[in-house]
């Protein structure tokens, strides 16, 4: 089943294989999210329980964007150890692929800073994905940062590497939608320059696969009290950019619950999963702390992934 995920819309200053075909049949201009409506009241499902008992219970493709960012086995807590952790991976891998739509994407924060085999390491995971499942790997996006841990065993690390991986080659992409604008005196460069469409210049560049963005202080006002929360802005450019409004957006590794958080404000339903309760804690500050920022805070809660596509398809009947 595929409750009403719309065909792949690529953006034509992103080629690929299926551009022209996407265009002739369904004769758009351009692929981006203006094209699609974003519900009035978005369903949020955030269940306490085994991440893949949770995946099993998900129909199949239909999840337009994974989006987790899965422990390290870093034995920061009881739920980042693993003894085999690629053959543990290995099982949240298949499900991933069976429940994302046939033009859906997935992210994967990692790093591939760790010594030992044992470890989560981003290396290991690409090289299952490409050896053992039929998922492909479009992009490793580095994550720069300013601060960071300093060291003296080794050169201080002030990155992380992000994997986006894809369902097949018909994948969802929307550069417009994360394109950075221009200082005047770049535009003025970038217009001159003969290879550049300058439709797509005007409206900004691409924001390349090296995003600087520092990761959060003690003291952000983001913070909600998870260990490993990651920046609203990081989580902001992928829902943009690999879903659509509208479309359903999965974090079985929920933690601070910034998925869910970035898809209320940007009209994306939201399925999220952790073993760890503190996560329902941490999702109420984000309600709360939008509320202080005066964001949109009314969705709708459910309790489970049955209720949630029932109610799924209902938007999207509604929507026809």
């Amino acid at each position: 089943m595929n409750y009403g995920v719309k065909m792949a819309i690529h953006n034509k200053s992103h080629y690929n294989h299926a551009l022209m075909a996407l265009n002739k049949m369904r004769k758009l201009k351009q692929g981006t999210n203006d094209l699609f409506r974003s519900p009035d009241r978005v369903l949020i499902c955030l269940n306490i329980m085994d991440c893949c008992d949770f995946m099993k219970t998900i129909p199949d493709e239909s999840v337009q964007l994974i989006c987790i960012d899965p422990p390290y086995n870093l034995e920061l807590a009881g739920w980042d150890i693993y003894d085999n952790y690629i053959e543990w991976a290995a099982k949240w891998l298949d499900e991933a692929y069976r429940v994302l739509s046939k033009n859906g994407n997935c992210v994967i924060f990692g790093g591939i800073q760790f010594r030992d085999v044992k470890s989560g390491d981003l290396i290991d995971i690409i090289h299952h994905v490409r050896n053992k499942t039929k998922f492909k790997l479009i992009n490793t996006i580095i994550w720069r940062y300013k601060n960071g841990m300093s060291a003296h065993r080794y050169f201080a690390n002030r990155h992380e590497e992000v994997i986006w991986l894809a369902k097949s080659n018909d994948y969802y992409f929307d550069l417009d939608a994360v394109r950075e604008p221009y200082s005047e005196k770049d535009l003025e460069a970038a217009l001159k320059d003969k290879r550049l469409n300058p439709e797509n210049t005007m409206k900004g560049k691409n924001p390349t696969n090296v995003w600087e963005i520092n990761r959060l202080n003690g003291n952000s006002k983001e913070r909600v009290g998870h260990p490993t929360q990651k920046p609203i802005e990081i989580i902001d450019r992928f829902v943009k950019a690999l879903s659509y409004p509208g479309s359903v957006v999965l974090d079985f590794f929920a933690g601070s619950g910034t998925v869910g958080r970035v898809c209320l404000a940007e009209g994306r339903h939201c399925l999220m999963c952790d073993s760890d309760k503190a996560s329902i804690v941490y999702f109420n500050k984000h309600i709360e702390l939008m509320r202080e920022l005066g964001q949109t805070v009314e969705y709708e809660p459910v309790q489970d992934t049955e209720d949630f596509f029932n109610k799924y398809k209902k938007v999207c009947s509604d929507e026809r």
